[in-house]
C-alpha cells in the first residue's frame, strides 16, 4: 500500500506532467520542455520500481524537505556537485533573508504592553514562527503568535511564511480568536503539503488589561504575577491535522506587573553534554523566581541558562522564546 508521502509525490510528479504536455501542445516542441518532461517520466518510473527518494551515488535517503521543494531531484546533499552546492547556498541566503524580513521588532511597546523575543534557527531557515500584530497601531491591544512547524529545512520555512501570511490576513478581518485559528486550520488543511502540520499559540492583550489565548497543540504557555506562576494548556489540535477540529481560548485580566512566557521545543528539548533533556520542569524552576524581570532581561536569562545547561553542546532545533507583560 501507498504511503501518504508517496502518494503525494506521484500526485505532484503527474501534475508536472500534465503541466508540460499542456504547455508543450501549445506552442513547438522546445529542448528544455522535452528534458523536464524525460526528469519527470523517470521521476515515476523510480517511485514505480520503489528507488524515488534515494540519492542515485550512495543509495540513501535523500533529505525530504528537498523532495518536497523539488521532486526531481536525485542526489543526496553529500553529493550535489560543486555548482548544484553554490547554487543550494544562494537559494537558502535568499529564503533566509526573506524569513528575516518577515521577523517583527524585536521589542515593541504598545496598549500598556512590552513584548521582545528571541528568535534563533537551527540553520539557514527556520520553522519557526514568530510575529508580533499591533491593533490600530497599538491603541487597541497587542496580537502575539509563537509556532513550530513539524519538520525542518526548507519545506517547514515555507509553511511558516505561508503562516505568517495567513494570520496577518485574518486578524485584518477581526473575526474571534478561536473562529481565527478554526479558519487558519482550514486553510492550511486544504494548502499544505501531505503531513504538514504547525503548533501555535496565538493571543491577544487588549489596552484594558484583558488576555485571551488560544492554542493549537502547542507547549504550555508559563503565566506569572504576585500570586505566583501558572501554566495554560493546548486549547485544541495542531494546525493542518484535521479539517474539523475547534478551538477554545481562555481568558483572564493582567494588572501591571503579569507576565507571558511562549517558547517553542527548542528550548525545552534542547540536550546537554550528557543527552538529559531541559525540560518543562526546568522552564517551571527557572521562571519560579525570575518572571517579574522585564521581557529582555528574562529572555537574556533564560538564554544564559540554557548556555550553561548545555555545556558548548550545539542547538540542534529552532528556537523561539517571547516574554509578553504588562507594565500599566
Amino acid at each position: 500500500m501507498a504511503t501518504v508521502a508517496e502518494n503525494y509525490f506521484q500526485g505532484a510528479l503527474e501534475e508536472r506532467k500534465r503541466l508540460l504536455a499542456a504547455a508543450m501542445a501549445k506552442a513547438a516542441p522546445e529542448e528544455r520542455l522535452s528534458n523536464l518532461l524525460i526528469e519527470v517520466d523517470a521521476a515515476l518510473r523510480r517511485l514505480a520500481d520503489g528507488t524515488y527518494g534515494l540519492c542515485e551515488e550512495c543509495h540513501e535517503s535523500v533529505e525530504q524537505d528537498r523532495l518536497m521543494a523539488d521532486p526531481l531531484v536525485r542526489f543526496c546533499l553529500d553529493h550535489l556537485t560543486a555548482a548544484e552546492r553554490r547554487a543550494l547556498e544562494a537559494d537558502l541566503e535568499q529564503a533566509a533573508g526573506l524569513q528575516q524580513s518577515l521577523l517583527p521588532a524585536r521589542d515593541s511597546r504598545a496598549a500598556g504592553w512590552h513584548v521582545h523575543y528571541h528568535y534563533r534557527p537551527a540553520g539557514p531557515v527556520s520553522g519557526d514562527y514568530c510575529d508580533v500584530i499591533l491593533e490600530n497601531g497599538g491603541g487597541g491591544g497587542v496580537f502575539f503568535l509563537v509556532g513550530d512547524v513539524a519538520g525542518k529545512g526548507v519545506s517547514a520555512c515555507l509553511l511558516m511564511t505561508q503562516l505568517h501570511g495567513m494570520f496577518r490576513s485574518l486578524i485584518s478581518v477581526r473575526m474571534p480568536l478561536a473562529e481565527l485559528l478554526g479558519a487558519a486550520n482550514r486553510l492550511l488543511c486544504e494548502t499544505a503539503t501531505a503531513g504538514q502540520y504547525a503548533t501555535l499559540v496565538c493571543g491577544r492583550s487588549g489596552a484594558d488589561g484583558d488576555v485571551e489565548i488560544a492554542s493549537a497543540g502547542h507547549l504550555p504557555v508559563w503565566v506569572g504575577c504576585s500570586g505566583g506562576l501558572r501554566s495554560i494548556s493546548a486549547t485544541g489540535l495542531p494546525l493542518g491535522l484535521f479539517r474539523s477540529s475547534t478551538y477554545t481560548t481562555e481568558k483572564f485580566r493582567a494588572s501591571a506587573g503579569y507576565t507571558l512566557v511562549v517558547y517553542t521545543d527548542g528550548l525545552s528539548e534542547a540536550r546537554d553534554l550528557e543527552g538529559n533533556e531541559y525540560g518543562g520542569v526546568r522552564v517551571n524552576e527557572f521562571l519560579e523566581g525570575r518572571h517579574q524581570l522585564a521581557p529582555a532581561a528574562l529572555s537574556g536569562a533564560f538564554m544564559e541558562d540554557l548556555k550553561g545547561f548545555c555545556g558548548g553542546r550545539a542547538l540542534t532545533d529552532d528556537l523561539t522564546l517571547m516574554v509578553v507583560r504588562r507594565e500599566a
